[in-house]
């Protein structure tokens, strides 16, 4: 089995080879799908490659990353094609690649890179690393073997994926590598004051509403071990909010003290999605796993079929209990 850095040079040999390279993350993407959407759009660039960043959902960029440098550049994917390379970033299984995904394997080359530890590897060429706090830092890794020096532009998007995939920092997944690859893409231009501004403190006036809305819910279950809250579709109506403006809602849970784990839940017509975070080491990727999704220890969720209620009954057997 190659090692990973064999793997590192069979993704450049792969991009060193195509004419046209389409990029795209998740459905919904978060700040490192978006980061390493664009910074890997910019670095092919800056290596004279023909690269398209594509959304796997949606028609437009979340309104928190919409400032990153190229993010007017990203398009649907409906109706996209003629690519020889697709790469496949931050999705562990084809099927986050939504409206992508059939573009993505019928691409003459699939090339998946990814720190999700669920990942069923299914590129062609499958740079997987769990060890890595985001997808965006596995690119800033790439860039040498391409031959390539990341400019500003680069750094902007991947310390953007760096910063909010690690909690600004604060996760235990910062690690000492960490800081070592987020000082070099500040020596490299990423404007950190810029970045943190832009992407934790531009709060439209209907987010502020949804959080307050989102706390006065807020429930504590499993002998005071597990704390939740929830949220539905009539809540953006009337509050103002976006539903990309959901992202960071669940940190807003994660603060209080004394819990093992905290949910959030966001109910559809007929499907609750579900985001799940740890504080004390207790794994909530296994429950969301058992539950038909995926994602990290710490961080992960899953999509369930029925009510807030019958999917609560669900899950909070698999979270932390007195007994």
């Amino acid at each position: 089995m190659p090692g990973q850095a064999e793997i590192f040079k069979q993704v450049a040999s792969a991009i060193n080879s195509a004419s046209s390279i389409a990029v795209c993350a998740h459905v919904d993407p978060d700040g490192d799908a978006i980061g390493s959407t664009l910074g890997l759009m910019h670095l092919l660039r800056s290596c004279g490659k023909n690269a398209t960043p594509l959304l796997a959902s949606g028609s437009h960029p979340p309104l928190t990353y919409a400032a990153l440098p190229g993010a007017e550049e990203l398009r649907p994917s409906a109706g996209a094609g003629g690519f020889d390379l697709f790469v496949a970033l931050d999705s562990p299984d084809p099927a986050r690649l939504g409206d992508a995904r059939e573009l993505a394997l019928a691409t003459p080359t699939l090339v998946v890179i990814d720190h999700h530890p669920d990942n069923k590897r299914y590129g062609a060429i499958n740079l997987v690393d769990p060890d890595s706090a985001a997808t965006g830092e596995m690119i800033w890794e790439l860039a040498p073997y391409l031959g390539c020096t990341p400019d500003a532009s680069v750094s902007a998007c991947l310390f953007t994926a760096l910063m909010t995939d690690t909690g600004r920092f604060s996760y235990s997944n910062t690690t000492p590598a960490v800081f070592r690859h987020a000082a070099e893409m500040v020596e490299a231009g990423a404007n950190v004051s810029d970045l943190f501004r832009q992407v934790f403190e531009s709060r439209t006036p209907g987010a502020l509403a949804l959080v307050a809305l989102t706390m006065s819910r807020l429930t504590f279950a499993n002998s005071g071990r597990v704390a939740y809250s929830w949220i539905d579709a009539d809540d953006f109506a009337n509050t103002g909010a976006l539903p990309e403006e959901t992202e960071t809602l669940i940190d807003e849970i994660r603060v209080i003290i004394g819990v093992d784990a905290v949910a959030l839940l966001k109910a559809s017509h007929d499907s609750v999605r579900v985001s799940l975070r740890a504080k004390t080491g207790f794994d909530v990727g296994l429950v969301a796993r058992t539950l038909g999704g995926g994602g990290h220890a710490a961080a992960a969720g899953f999509t369930r079929g029925g009510t807030i209620e019958s999917v609560l009954g669900e899950l909070l057997p698999h979270l932390p209990s007195a007994s």
